[in-house]
């Protein structure tokens, strides 16, 4: 299957599903989905589906691949209507990971990866965000000591928070962090502005600019955590989208209740939880004022 989120959709699940019945897979068959975020998350749903679930293999090829999307058995592909609202959760038999197969990554993907990387440190190791500070350098150049520490570190932090909340009924939504405005930016784009990475990389600053304008964080917090995702490189701008086509995505997001806004927020370093009593001004004060702050912020 071609790799874009643009095919991550129905479409493609029933296109490989009738090629599996052609090609005689059964019940006893094993899928093994090489390649990124999008290659497992359809070939998980796949797995999980046809004949009622085959086992499954991840073999992740990307940094987003490799320290989240393949780990912790979430599955689905987008509709029109926002990301990820068909799927299932089903577990792989094996992932197996292997770090020397990030040398020939893109470098757009590998930096886009690196939100994620981010994403885990604020959420659950401020270690981690200080290695990030200090090292930043040495990760971009793809520095083996580097990629050894960070990689098997972020995959401990997404299998600890999935093992104690495999359904994403409690804990689990924190991995979430920065994913509301990602997503958002994602459907409203029709999945061709973004990688997942880099629209993470502005729903983290969205966020920590949130979590600022109803006094949860400071502003020093909101620096550090601006500066850091700078520092992954250059992100496709923030698009000329209304703000109510922003918002109405938010609210089509798996995350949302009852229509209400819910967004993950960072109080301090290793600290992150769910938070749905945001006022809807304050919402859309930020996604107007973000493409100017952030744009200023990204060009010093």
């Amino acid at each position: 299957m071609k790799d874009a989120e643009t095919r991550k959709n129905v479409r493609t699940v029933e296109s490989i599903s009738r090629k599996l019945v052609r090609s005689g897979a059964d019940r006893s068959s094993l899928l093994v989905a090489v390649g990124g975020g999008v290659v497992g998350d359809v070939a998980g749903f796949v797995a999980a589906s046809y004949l009622r679930g085959v086992a499954l293999l991840h073999v992740p090829t990307t940094l987003v691949a490799q320290v989240d999307s393949s780990i912790g058995g979430k599955t689905g592909v987008n509709l029109p209507e926002g990301k990820n609202l068909v799927g299932a959760f089903y577990s792989p038999r094996l992932i197996l990971t292997d770090p020397a197969v990030l040398r020939t990554l893109p470098d757009r993907e590998f930096r886009g990866g690196l939100a994620e990387v981010i994403k885990h440190s604020i959420i659950a190791d401020p270690e981690m965000f200080e290695y990030l500070e200090k090292n930043m350098t040495k990760v971009l150049r793809r520095d083996r000591l580097a990629l050894e520490y960070l990689i098997p570190r972020n995959a401990a932090i997404k299998a600890h928070v999935v093992t104690k909340d495999e359904r994403e009924s409690g804990l689990r939504e924190i991995l979430n962090f920065g994913h509301t405005f990602a997503h958002a930016l994602e459907s409203t784009t029709k999945y061709r502005r973004y990688q997942h990475g880099e629209a993470v990389a502005w729903g983290m600053m969205a966020a920590a600019l949130l979590a600022h304008e109803i006094s949860l964080c400071s502003a020093d917090y909101v620096s550090r955590i601006v500066a850091l995702v700078r520092r992954i490189g250059p992100l496709p701008p923030w698009p000329r989208v209304h703000t109510k086509s922003l918002i109405d995505a938010m609210r089509s997001d798996k995350k949302a209740r009852y229509g209400k806004l819910r967004f993950v927020l960072s109080p301090r370093l290793g600290k992150a939880a769910s938070y749905d009593d945001i006022p809807l001004d304050v919402v859309q004060r930020v996604l107007h004022f973000a493409p100017q702050f952030f744009t200023k912020s990204l060009s010093k």
